[in-house]
């Protein structure tokens, strides 16, 4: 079995899609040719404000969108209709990608050396460079105890010293800036040092394949030392961002809306990744409505969508139509999965014990799900960690069942071989937008053929991540015992450690933590480890495929779903580029007809 699992290769090899991205029209964008036009206001709308404003703590792929208007990293990759162009690393504020042959990652790969760009700079006035400090501070911020990272795992098991760092800084009054502040500026990260203005040196516990991958996260986006005063992602830091990218935020009311309007300290020429041709980007929320937002969309009193899916009643008629502002996107993922909460109390900790959570396996209905949003062209059963087009993935099924519609009768039988409580009743929270609540309802009905009550729970406060699942006191207490988030990659590519690492690594179980359900088996967070430290990406991809068999066979969470994105813009949006891992269009590129 390992043999077999160690012959894989990662990287682009294997970003075949189990689906075929298609559409109504070609991938300009829009019907119109010819160059960008500059001017007007690009009007978003959607439903729920996001979790993280920060950078620090930002990991929605709606953040990952609006952050990069306006936070610039030292890597990035280039938005693009054709999936295999948004893969590779490309330099944002660095002046180029560091390789051993130029210099810049030393012989033993542990020691990257990244010269920044000229001329970016931040909106304050005056303006000012972006230095390297600003890069060093935005390290620190990483774990602080007021909103930190949920990839933090990501840097803790790489950087040399950050591990300490962080437990130290978990110390700190999570509601006093001044402390928070004092903690960064006192303290260092051995393994990220700013030399001078311009060079910034990273010191890695271990070779890391996908370091630069790392670089490209918002998470680690310059942060300039006005955030000092402020609880990092508090009211009050939402109200006071900075800007190094084409767009500032101008306002924002919580909830209801964001406006954003040229950054004058922004140049073309010092960012190779964005442009800048809409005046403003007025993002209006609220719209809790898939078919009210496609309707305005349709009409053209609205532009995008923010979080709102294509409806699945139009999409149909817009592939029928071959309507041209029709698309639909390559963006492997696992959306949804459902995860177990094994930290809760409820059934006497019944999620704790694996025999149940096997026996919960055989209770979903695919075909169901996949019809809901929006059949086989959209979606695909998901029967694994990794979906298809990552690095590491495998086609298994370890609990298969006739035509991918469950089987409830073995479910039943599992889980009184479980002894599981008869009465079992789980606290499901579901989101509200979209194809979520139908989605519940269908596994609601799954759970009861197999004996088990499943309690829905609308989230109506867009705090479905943020204050629901990633709080372990939540979990303690049993305010949600399964829930069905999804999961896009924070990259794609050399991308295993995207996968698994965030939603299973026990370790980094805590707050803000996207391991929801506080799963932690020590053989899985040994073959995490062993993936990042092997020599080469093939070998990791090995190591995460076994890491994703032991995680089915604890059966930890129900992978549900691999699909693709249907999206749709107005008449009006030329030029369109996706980002698979913002799951929407790059906002700085595209432009208005009129």
């Amino acid at each position: 079995m390992a043999r077999e699992a160690l012959r894989a290769t990662a990287g682009l090899v294997g970003l075949t899609m189990g689906l075929t991205a298609c559409g109504g029209g070609g991938d300009s964008g829009g019907p119109t040719a010819g160059p960008p036009r500059n001017g007007g206001t690009l009007r978003v709308i959607g439903s729920s404000d996001v979790e993280h404003l920060d950078t620090a703590s930002a990991n929605s792929t709606g953040s990952y969108g609006l952050n990069r208007t306006y936070a610039r990293t030292l890597f990035g990759t280039r938005a693009a209709n054709d999936f295999k162009e948004t893969v590779p690393v490309q330099a944002d504020v660095a002046a180029k990608l560091p390789s051993r042959e130029n210099g810049g990652i030393s012989k033993d790969g542990r020691t990257y050396t990244v010269k920044l760009r000229k001329g970016v700079q931040w909106n304050t006035r005056p303006p000012r460079p972006v230095v390297a400090a600003d890069f060093v501070r935005g390290f620190e911020r990483l774990c602080n105890p007021a909103s930190p990272a949920g990839g933090i795992g990501y840097y803790t098991s790489t950087i040399r010293g950050m591990k300490d760092y962080c437990r130290g800084f978990a110390k700190v009054n999570a509601k006093d800036p001044a402390a928070i502040a004092a903690y960064q500026n006192e303290h260092a990260i051995p393994g990220v040092q700013a030399k001078g203005d311009d060079t910034l040196v990273f010191r890695l516990r271990q070779p890391a394949s996908d370091f630069l991958n790392l670089l490209t996260l918002q998470f680690t986006a310059a942060a300039p030392k006005e955030y000092d005063k402020y609880v990092p992602d508090s009211p009050e830091f939402r109200q006071h961002t900075i800007s190094n990218g084409p767009y500032q935020i101008t306002s924002y009311k919580p909830g209801l809306s964001y406006v954003l309007s040229h950054n004058p300290a922004w140049r073309q020429e010092t960012d190779p990744l964005r442009e800048r041709h809409v005046d403003k980007i007025q993002l209006t929320l609220g719209q809790d409505s898939a078919d009210a937002v496609q309707q305005q969309l349709e009409q053209g009193t609205a532009d995008l969508s923010w979080d709102q899916p294509v409806p699945v009643t139009a999409i149909a008629r817009l592939r029928r139509d071959r309507d041209e502002r029709f698309n639909i996107r390559d963006t492997p993922s696992s959306s949804p999965y459902l995860v177990f909460n094994t930290r809760g109390r409820t059934g006497g900790g019944a999620l704790a014990r694996r025999e149940v959570r096997q026996a919960l396996q055989y209770a979903v209905d695919r075909t169901a799900l996949i019809k809901i949003v929006g059949g086989p062209e959209v979606a695909e059963p998901l029967h694994t960690i990794i979906p298809p087009g990552n690095a590491g993935h495998f086609a298994s099924n370890r609990y298969a069942t006739a035509g991918e519609s469950g089987d409830p009768a073995r479910c039943r039988l599992l889980l009184a071989k479980a002894k599981a409580p008869k009465d079992l009743t789980l606290n499901f929270p579901y989101r509200i937008q979209g194809t979520h609540k139908r989605i519940a309802e269908s596994i609601k009905e799954n759970f009861g053929a197999c004996g088990v009550k499943a309690k829905l729970i609308p989230d109506t406060g867009g705090n479905y991540y943020g204050e629901t699942l990633a709080d372990p006191a939540k979990a303690r207490e049993g305010v949600w015992d399964i829930a069905a988030p999804g999961w896009t990659p924070d990259w794609y590519g050399n991308n295993g450690r995207s996968l698994i690492q965030p939603l299973f690594d026990g370790r980094t179980y805590g707050p803000n933590s996207t391991n929801f359900g506080g799963y932690d088996n020590p053989q899985v967070n040994a073959l995490i480890d062993s993936a990042l430290t092997a020599p080469d990406q093939g070998r990791a991809a090995g190591y995460w495929q076994l890491a994703d068999q032991k995680i089915m066979e604890d059966a930890a969470v129900i992978p549900l779903l691999n699909r693709s994105l249907p999206i749709f813009h107005s008449a009006r949006v030329q030029g369109a580029r996706y980002l698979p891992t913002a799951t929407g269009y790059d906002y700085t590129r595209l432009w208005l007809s009129r």
